[in-house]
């Protein structure tokens, strides 16, 4: 007892003696510079703190882009980087418009009404610029349906009832109404949803994804959380960090293992008081991995923190798995932590685009995705996702679509799309110049270069006809596989044609590309991400943009 106060008194007395050496130093000075040092410094600090919160990038990272943004100014260099950007322009221009033909270009109101048969016949010319065969199996994902007849009549005639339907007045549009509810439940009980459960309709996989993001940001304020991150895989959906910029959130990204699965031991690592989701993909879009949900549930239960599964790709397969003669560990609301769900019926659901789901456990859940202004003058104002008004056609051809095709339907064709994504997985095992990357555990069968650039290999395999995704960080490419590639000859096609085209590039050796999307990845791992995001402006604007040579 006699150390303790012995030791306690010590303390007292040093923390005396430097209160009066500091005391005396700061007697030197004027006060009135005291306080404007105090104040400035609180103001440093404050920004850098700010600063530092403001984004998930390594420090260097962010300092080196600093760095790059004040060399921009630099009137010679800001004069390279525009000559090079004005170079790039009409190129990418003339990429995006390589298949309109007749170059005419509709920039004004026609003064009297076209006919009927005009504008279909103009809609006609328009469909055909399209040259990759869909149906055929040669497009990667992007159309995840085979089209046939009485599904697009069944959708046309709905369509015709539904067109200027709007859930936003329930009142007025009843039946569309109905509709979304028994969408909703149809999807929830498909992940077995708690009878609390709720959800919402939106327009797809990235609106669902910012809604669950939107939702656990308002949460984490309300339990006095203000900077709330995201934990995530690097390889989640990039949808997230298009949520995090608009909720003003940070995501922070967790390692993968050598199949492109969650490192969970990371994954707890990252957690700490200002995480207010962690993140699962079943599958992921990069290589079709899915991620380990229950554990990643159980990491949520222990810690107090929801649980996100993003299932907008696999939404319409991996419920129909097991049924289908392939096990999968269990993804949904069974897993007591998973708290949210958010499921594409416009992809395996074979919905027209446009139509997404996003689940909670329960409905105090949901209520922090909802929006409303009580008090405008316009009178209350409330909507359940980002827009107000919403398509009510897309809901009703969704929910046509889900009672055509019925449970056995999806079964099916869930077990043909998972049995030839396997068998083309095996078989590019035996191409020696690509190397698997990740797991195809759904729908996706995903490799990188061996020896070869997996950019020219892509290039060359879009000449053949094929409309593959390429990847980054590391290189390769992907196809997901629909009900247009469940076919052995289009599996054997495939490979055939991958095989050659990778012949073909290593015998070319070392030749540096100057075009197609080995050049772009190419130019995008050495430049700085802001002339990235300049290049990306510029195609995007060119979407936009009228044929090269057309005055109107």
């Amino acid at each position: 007892m006699d150390s303790v106060k012995h030791s306690a008194e010590v303390i007292v007395d040093l923390t005396k003696m430097h209160y009066h050496m500091v005391n005396d130093r700061l007697s030197r000075y004027d006060p009135a510079v005291l306080v404007l040092a105090t104040f400035g410094g609180t103001l440093v600090y404050t920004k850098v703190v700010h600063l530092y919160r403001k984004s998930e990038d390594p420090i260097l990272k962010r300092l080196g882009a600093y760095v790059f943004s004040l060399l921009r100014k630099i009137p010679s260099v800001r004069d390279k980087i525009e000559k090079e950007l004005s170079a790039e322009k009409p190129k990418l221009i003339e990429s995006i418009h390589k298949d309109d033909k007749d170059r005419q270009f509709i920039a004004t109101l026609p003064i009297t009404p076209l006919s009927q048969e005009s504008i279909l016949e103009l809609a006609d010319k328009y469909e055909k610029y399209n040259t990759f065969n869909i149906d055929g199996g040669r497009v990667s994902g992007a159309v995840y349906t085979n089209r046939h007849v009485e599904h697009v009549t069944l959708l046309g005639k709905i369509y015709e009832k539904y067109a200027f339907s709007n859930p936003l007045h329930p009142d007025v549009f009843p039946g569309a109404r109905k509709m979304e509810a028994e969408l909703i439940r149809m999807v929830l009980n498909l992940y077995n949803g708690p009878e609390d459960s709720s959800g919402s309709v939106t327009s797809g996989g990235t609106e669902s994804i910012i809604m669950a993001c939107f939702s656990y940001r308002n949460r984490a304020h309300s339990m006095g959380i203000e900077n709330p991150v995201i934990l995530a895989g690097k390889t989640a959906h990039a949808a997230f960090d298009k949520a995090a910029h608009l909720c003003g959130m940070r995501l922070r990204h967790v390692p993968v293992d050598e199949n492109n699965r969650v490192d969970l031991k990371a994954m707890e690592k990252l957690i700490d008081s200002n995480v207010c989701v962690l993140v699962g993909s079943a599958p992921n879009f990069p290589s079709g991995t899915v991620d380990p949900i229950p554990e990643i549930a159980k990491l949520g239960e222990k810690y107090g923190i929801p649980v996100h599964v993003d299932a907008c790709l696999g939404g319409f397969m991996i419920p129909f798995m097991n049924d289908a003669g392939y096990l999968l560990p269990v993804f949904d609301f069974r897993n007591p932590g998973v708290t949210s769900v958010s499921c594409d019926t416009h992809k395996y659901g074979c919905t027209p685009k446009g139509s997404s789901i996003v689940m909670y456990r329960s409905k105090e859940l949901h209520h922090f995705q909802y929006f409303s202004c009580p008090d405008w003058c316009g009178g209350i104002y409330a909507t359940p996702t980002i827009a107000g008004s919403r398509a009510g056609a897309n809901t009703a051809v969704a929910w046509a679509t889900l009672l055509s095709f019925g449970r056995d339907e999806y079964v099916r064709r869930c077990a043909q799309v998972v049995k030839h994504t396997r068998m083309l997985a095996e078989k590019i095992k035996t191409i020696p110049y690509v190397k698997p990357y990740g797991s195809s555990d759904v729908s996706l069968v995903a490799f990188s270069g061996n020896g070869v650039n997996i950019y020219e290999v892509s290039d060359k395999m879009m000449k053949l006809g094929w409309n593959l995704n390429t990847l980054q960080n590391p290189s390769a490419i992907h196809i997901c596989l629909t009900i247009n590639q469940a076919r052995e000859e289009v599996v054997n096609q495939f490979v055939a044609d991958l095989k050659t085209t990778c012949d073909e590039v290593a015998a070319a050796g070392n030749e540096k590309p100057n075009q197609g999307m080995a050049a772009m990845y190419g130019m995008a791992a050495q430049v700085p991400k802001s002339v990235v995001d300049e290049v990306i402006a510029l195609y995007i604007d060119a979407t936009y943009s009228a044929p090269p040579g057309n005055n109107n």
